[in-house]
């Protein structure tokens, strides 16, 4: 029997779906060892999680085991000189730059929080703002050490082990567990950024501007008002940020310290952040966003394009400015629904999704629109084109139609070609991704799996929603193994 102190309720980040799982934390690869030996004699699987950043059930695995590689979170080595960094896997993004910037390093890419893991940001191969030019960060991954479901620990690189290279960044935990990564940070030479930020109009002037701008930015971020209806469907605001060159800060020394890049835990220095999540709760509804997004909208189009600079982690990490942020979205929590479109179709079909929502009252709270490229690595959610992330309210009233919408909006999304990423999703299906999972680079992948793991010991509520089907869930549930 496993130990009834170890069963704790595992919650999605959104706080939309949960499981009861055994966890585990373990602090070296022996306790990994241990936990892989335990599964095989319960006859359990076991799910890896990160910081537990993921939106939907990739890190959760219900009535079976939680891995938790949180407490492995050792800086291993470290070369200012080169910009060369190896991690255990649960060292975080906030670790990394803390760790790293009074030396003029910053990690090349990072996601919307610094609170994700570095072994979680390469199993689900996270982006940022950025995409379209320096790529995923598995692009910046240069080795890493996983441990096998075998209890064997092997080394890959894009020399070494190559095929497993590709399929275990993106992989989201299906092929084994990192127990080291080695990354090549951005030299950066001041720890200011230089923003514009530019009004926008509509969808089709969002588009324009972002296509104007990939050669002059490092970084391009669009906010959505998703209440916008007409001809200010799409408005928004774009944030075009790049780096000080060398000598162009006459404060770098000081500006690339840690103090100087830490968030302030108060609100013009007297309100607690951590409480603003309470006054956000009653503007958290239709009537509520939309006064926001409007104020918001009318306040970027008054000011116009005024530049300024800011620090990488003001603008990096703007989920982490409200601590429990989510929390303002009610008992219900949230989903994130992005989509990844080619060039040709997301001008059409990011309108449709919008209109779609409205037509539905749907609308989200939150819209987030980036530029991405290709990737070489197996499980990839990228393309030559854009993502936009929406942010939906879930409700006990709403939950339902939701998801029925998110699956209406999916239909669309596939025939124009589209993408998803594992991350962020809460609502795809195995019968929906049925040409998906046939595409050869993901049957490659599935191969790898049955060769790699061939008892189906690494699994998650995500893996068998979208993977194994409700068929495998079913017989799984009749031996005992999850929930019905």
């Amino acid at each position: 029997m496993l130990p009834a102190d170890r069963l704790e309720r595992v919650w999605s980040w959104g706080g939309a779906t949960s499981a009861m799982s055994w966890v585990y934390r373990p602090t070296t690869i022996g306790g990994l060892h241990e936990v892989l030996a335990l599964a095989r004699a319960e006859g359990r699987t076991i799910g890896l999680r990160g910081a537990g950043q993921s939106y939907g059930d990739a890190a959760t695995n219900a009535e079976n085991l939680c891995l938790d590689t949180s407490r492995m979170n050792r800086i291993l080595e470290w070369d200012p000189a080169s910009g060369r960094i190896r991690v255990e896997p649960g060292v975080t993004i906030g670790q990394l730059w803390r760790y790293t910037i009074e030396d003029g390093w910053w990690p090349p890419v990072v996601s919307g929080t610094m609170f994700t893991s570095l072994g979680g940001a390469a199993a689900m191969n996270i982006h940022g703002k950025n995409n379209w030019k320096v790529g995923t960060i598995g692009e910046h991954v240069e080795a890493f050490e996983l441990l096998l479901p075998s209890g064997e620990i092997v080394r890959c690189s894009r020399e070494e082990r190559s095929d497993l290279f590709h399929a275990a960044i993106g992989g989201f935990g299906m092929l084994g567990c990192f127990t080291s990564l080695t990354l090549r940070l951005k030299r950066i030479h001041s720890g200011l950024l230089e923003v514009e930020p530019i009004p926008i109009r509509s969808l089709g002037e969002m588009f324009d501007v972002v296509e104007e701008r990939m050669d002059a930015a490092d970084y391009l971020v669009g906010w959505v008002d998703t209440f916008g209806r007409g001809r200010g469907l799409g408005r928004g605001l774009v944030h075009h940020a790049t780096y000080l060159r060398d000598g162009e800060d006459p404060m770098a020394a000081q500006t690339l310290r840690v103090a100087s890049q830490e968030l302030p835990p108060t609100l013009m220095g007297v309100v607690p952040k951590s409480l603003m999540w309470l006054a956000m709760r009653p503007f958290t509804n239709d009537p509520g966003v939309r006064l926001v997004n409007a104020t918001k909208y009318g306040l970027s189009a008054l000011e116009g394009r005024r530049r300024y600079r800011q620090s990488h982690v003001g603008f990096a990490f703007l989920l982490d400015y409200v601590p429990d942020w989510k929390r303002s979205y009610g008992g219900g929590g949230l989903i994130q629904y992005q989509t990844f479109l080619p060039a040709a179709t997301a001008r059409d079909v990011y309108r449709e999704i919008l209109e779609r929502s409205h037509r539905a009252g749907l609308t989200p709270y939150l819209g987030v629109f980036k530029r991405h490229r290709m990737d070489p690595f197996l499980m990839t959610h990228a393309v030559d084109g854009y993502s936009l992330a929406l942010d939906f309210k879930v409700t006990a009233r709403n939950r339902r139609r939701l998801w029925e919408h998110a699956a209406d909006l999916t239909r669309v999304v596939l025939d124009a070609g589209g993408r998803f990423y594992f991350a962020k999703d809460s609502t795809l299906t195995a019968s929906q991704l049925e040409t998906y999972l046939a595409e050869e680079r993901v049957q490659r992948f599935l191969a790898l799996k049955r060769r790699l793991d061939p008892e189906g010991l690494l699994v998650t509520d995500l893996y068998r929603r979208i993977f194994r089907g409700p068929d495998a869930m079913d017989k799984e549930a009749r031996d005992g193994r999850i929930s019905p």
